[in-house]
């Protein structure tokens, strides 16, 4: 039966929510950009990027990930490993995506403002042509001032085709600092997503609805730990995007057995499967869904893949076409 679950899985139209542009690159890829550029100290080796992917912490993940961010470094870098990424969807059968860029590193790095945007677009354009839809994130990766102000700058005239949303990165920082970014950005017709309860508690949680108006939270799961805040995650119906393994390996929880995926569900909460950043995490969507299958049972997995595309940045119709193909696919596999 698991055999059988996971090629039903692997075949049934999927929606990525979570997911980051450059910690979504293949290794190999990495370990060649790694060879052209080896003042960023990256390694060369899939055996040795594997140990670097290592993390004893999520302070750790992020000192490895800007270490990677590094090597994009011209507009060829940034189309190239994009290509890669959305091919990696493609090929488990994601039909939508958005997927979260961090334009503050390869900018800095030397990547021209239209030379990055163009690079995106491409990519995109071609994905589109392979049947995957994809929008863009664009994240604040740092504290307020020159690193949140060039992040909004790239979400204006210089915005790549089908930008959807602000993001919030990381933790470090307390969300109402940003409540302005956030505001110009929804000014703009952006949307708000914001990462909370992941390293932090749920006062990060609290703060990024109450502060800056988040539609969706970025993972979430230590919301569980306020019970009010619990009931009213489920009241508003506020979208959560999981990512089981992400919280593992960042050290979030202990383990995947002891993940809250369980109890955010039979909270009644409104939740997502992703990946994160899939190949620093040793996992992929089909990975992470088997994984939700395993702790939640086979049949949940529809649901979570419908609310997934609901809580999207899509167009109604890109919604009803993907809800359509799901539920043929459903219905194909009970007919056995």
């Amino acid at each position: 039966m698991p055999d059988a679950t996971k090629r039903w899985v692997h075949n049934l139209p999927k929606v990525e929510l979570h997911l980051h542009h450059v910690g979504a690159t293949a290794p190999r890829t990495v370990c060649e950009l790694a060879a052209k550029y080896p003042d960023a100290g990256v390694p060369t080796d899939l055996d040795e990027l594997a140990r670097f992917y290592e993390f004893t912490d999520f302070g750790h993940f992020l000192s490895v990930y800007k270490r990677v961010s590094k090597l994009l470094r011209t507009p060829q870098d940034v189309y190239e490993l994009t290509s890669g990424n959305l091919q990696d969807l493609a090929d488990q059968k994601v039909r939508y995506a958005e997927v979260t860029v961090t334009v503050n590193w390869p900018l800095r790095n030397g990547v021209p403002r239209q030379g990055f945007t163009e690079a995106l677009d491409a990519a995109r354009y071609n994905a589109g042509k392979a049947g995957l839809t994809v929008n863009w994130i664009i994240d604040i990766p740092g504290k307020p001032g020159e690193s949140a102000d060039l992040a909004l700058s790239m979400c204006g005239d210089d915005a790549p085709e089908g930008l959807v949303a602000l993001g919030l990165a990381g933790e470090a920082f307390e969300p109402v600092d940003y409540t302005e970014y956030f505001e110009i950005a929804r000014a703009r017709g952006l949307g708000a997503v914001v990462h909370a309860g992941e390293s932090r508690g749920p006062e990060s949680v609290r703060s990024a609805l109450d502060d800056l108006h988040a539609d969706r939270i970025g993972h979430g799961v230590r919301a569980m730990e306020d019970p009010e805040l619990v009931a009213r995650l489920r009241d508003e119906a506020v979208h959560l995007e999981v990512c089981p393994t992400s919280n593992v390996r960042t050290r979030v929880v202990n383990s995947v057995e002891d993940h809250p995926l369980p109890e955010m569900v039979a909270a009644g909460l409104n939740v997502s499967i992703n990946s994160d950043d899939p190949p620093m995490f040793g996992t992929t969507l089909t990975n992470e869904l088997m994984i939700a299958s395993g702790l939640l049972g086979s049949d949940n997995i529809p649901g979570l893949l419908r609310n997934a595309i609901m809580a999207s940045y899509a167009d109604d119709h890109t919604k009803r076409a993907y809800v359509d193909e799901l539920n043929l696919a459903v219905a194909d596999h009970q007919r056995g």
